[in-house]
Order: structure tokens, then C-alpha cells, then sequence
């Protein structure tokens, strides 16, 4: 079974030059320091808005593109309400980069927990994991990926599949989120740098749902960086503003990594 994508043409560009080009462009603009990190955290919006904050946390990938070659990718369910997290039968997951093969025997390893099933219609129109894949497709050479989408899940249920799947330099975590919605620009600019100050604290606990969508994944990923006594950084922080939106009402877009 083959996931096809959902967003193409909508939240990204549909042709695959054209895909290409925007992502290298992106990627071009955004500095790449050589050390590659962990994990990352990358919004999930459309390409015009976030994709300049999200390259940001990518083009530090391609000092690893030879030795990434599995990503695991949590991003929030905006379609579909259940508890726990969700994962798919699916084979391998389709963009018009190409196809990306699903790590299934992973996916069976943590199928196991209690809090983690089978739930295809939470993956076909999910945008958040989607998004991410294009990006990873440009900086990566051959990766495998762990897709899951999270519902009502706890920090501690996230943080035990991510510490199951942490693995070595051959495995990348990704979390999927944007940050504040639909308040005014200088607004937005003050929420967001509270929630990258509490991010940044690992104070996964002070997190609302308001501060961040992806809250469920990012609270787990502080949770374990916590345990692991982990430093997590801002590199940037915008919203829709600064790219291609109006100042009247933004959404917040932040990039961060765990190196």
C-alpha cells in the first residue's frame, strides 16, 4: 500500500521541478552549520509561509545525508480525534520527489504499546507529517521513515516511543508544529518567544495547546530530552508575517534542534 500525498499542489507545488527549486532555494538561503543535529523541530505550513523557517533546520541535515537513513516524524492530527498515536499499514509514503519506503519492522516494535494503532484515516489527509517529506527527500540520500500522528496522547506514552526509536546517527527524530494562530503580529512575536523560552527550559508541563499545535509531540521530545539532560536551541523564529501573510493575523513558525 502506497500513501499518496494529500497537499501537493496546495500546500507545496505538485511538479517536482518546481518543487525542487523552491526547497533549494530555501535550503540556499538558510546557513548550515557542520554539525548535523538529532532531532529537529519544523513547522508545517504551506511552503510560502513556513518553508524559510523550516530550511533552516534542514540544510543542517546535509552534513548527514549519507548517514541518516531513518527518520522518525511526529506531527499532530488536524482531521481526525483519537487518543494515543497513530500508525499506518502503509508500505511506502509518495511525494512528487519520489517514493519513501515506511520502516514497518519499527512500527511493529512499537505497535506493541498500548497507546499506539492502526489508524489509516488519520494519515491519508494529514498535512503536518507530509510536509516534512519533500525537504527530507532534497537534503537525505536513501532513508526510511516512521510516520506517526499524534492524537491525545500523554508527554510520558511520547516520550516512551521516542526513546524506543532514538537509535544512533543513522536515525533523525522530526517534530512537526506551528506555533501561535491568528493574532496580530506583535502579538504573535510575543507569544512565540515565551514558547521558545519554554521550550528551550524543556518546561514541557507550562506548553497549551494555544502555544504550539504540534504540543503533544513537542512535550513527549521535551519530556525525554529532559530525562537524557539534552540542550534544545531556537535557530529561528517567525511567523507568517515575515514571509508571505499579512501582520493582521499570523501563525507562528518556529525551527529548533537537539544537536
Amino acid at each position: 500500500m502506497t500513501r499518496q500525498p494529500a497537499v501537493a499542489g496546495a500546500f507545496y507545488p505538485a511538479n517536482p521541478h518546481q518543487l525542487q527549486n523552491m526547497i533549494e532555494q530555501f535550503l540556499t538561503e538558510a546557513e548550515a552549520p557542520a554539525k548535523a543535529p538529532k532531532v529537529i523541530i519544523a513547522p508545517h505550513a504551506g511552503y510560502i509561509f513556513s518553508g524559510p523557517i523550516a530550511a533552516t533546520a534542514y540544510a543542517r541535515l546535509r552534513q548527514a545525508h549519507n548517514i541518516i537513513t531513518r527518520v522518525v516524524l511526529i506531527g499532530p492530527s488536524h482531521h481526525v480525534a483519537f487518543r494515543g498515536l497513530a500508525v499506518s499499514r502503509a508500505d511506502e509514503f509518495s511525494t512528487p520527489l519520489g517514493l519513501i519506503p515506511v520502516d514497518q519492522h519499527a512500527i511493529q516494535t512499537i505497535e506493541k504499546l498500548p497507546f499506539v494503532e492502526y489508524i489509516e484515516q488519520a494519515h491519508a489527509f494529514e498535512h503536518s507529517v507530509e510536509v516534512q517529506l519533500p525537504f527530507l527527500q532534497e537534503v537525505l540520500d536513501d532513508f526510511s521513515i516512521v510516520p506517526i500522528v499524534a492524537g491525545d496522547a500523554s508527554p510520558e506514552q511520547v516520550s516512551e516511543v521516542l526513546e524506543i526509536l532514538w537509535g544512533g546517527p543513522e536515525t533523525l527524530i522530526v517534530i512537526s508544529s506551528d506555533l501561535s494562530h491568528y493574532h496580530d503580529y506583535i502579538t504573535a512575536r510575543q507569544l512565540d518567544k515565551a514558547t521558545s523560552r519554554t521550550i528551550e527550559s524543556l518546561q514541557y508541563e507550562e506548553l497549551g495547546a494555544e502555544s504550539a499545535c504540534g504540543k503533544v509531540g513537542v512535550s513527549g521530545l521535551l519530556k525525554l530530552a529532559r530525562d537524557k539532560a539534552l540542550v534544545i536551541k531556537t535557530i529561528d523564529l517567525r511567523n507568517s508575517g515575515d514571509t508571505a501573510g499579512d501582520k493582521q493575523r499570523v501563525v507562528g513558525y518556529g525551527a529548533y534542534v537537539i544537536e
